[in-house]
């Protein structure tokens, strides 16, 4: 695989974001852990906008907190904020 210059940068400072100073395996597991945290709030953010797209469509609170596993009354808490979809 070829990375560009702009590609490795990226991970070098995604990566020293969450060393927090830290050495070797603490560092690992920091870094770990921060990057699988902007993932996590990253799908949260998709799946609230799915939610909103879905309820727009039509399907009803009861559905969403079906299939999403999520109360009824976050789903009522997420489709009632009214943010636009962005990536």
């Amino acid at each position: 695989m070829n990375y560009t210059d702009a590609e490795v940068f990226a991970a070098t400072a995604a990566m020293d974001k969450y060393r927090a100073g830290e050495g070797g395996e603490a560092s690992a597991a920091l870094v770990v852990v921060g990057l699988s945290a902007e993932r996590a709030a990253k799908e949260v953010r998709i799946r609230d906008d799915m939610i909103r797209v879905a309820h727009d469509a039509g399907a009803s609170v009861r559905q969403l907190a079906e299939v999403s596993g999520l109360g009824r009354k976050t789903v009522t808490a997420i489709v009632s904020t009214n943010t636009q979809i962005q990536d």
